[in-house]
């Protein structure tokens, strides 16, 4: 995934404000645990109703299909 580094430092979990990480096909929150999936490779999906729970995105091997 190619989600700049500039963004990642300034971005915050919609739902909780805690800081995020990347993994894979996702953006982590560090506070509570939510994934939100990157579209298209590029393109953070920041709606907390998209987000994923991060057992579910550990089991997809933290990869996903979706698109814009």
């Amino acid at each position: 995934m190619t989600v700049p580094k500039k963004l990642l430092d300034i971005m915050a979990c919609p739902k909780c404000k805690g800081g995020v990480d990347e993994k894979g096909m996702f953006i982590l929150c560090k506070k509570c645990g939510l994934a939100y999936p990157v579209l298209d490779k590029t393109v953070p999906d920041m709606l907390i109703e998209d987000a994923w729970p991060v057992g579910k995105a550990r089991k997809a091997g933290f990869g996903h299909e979706l698109k814009l």
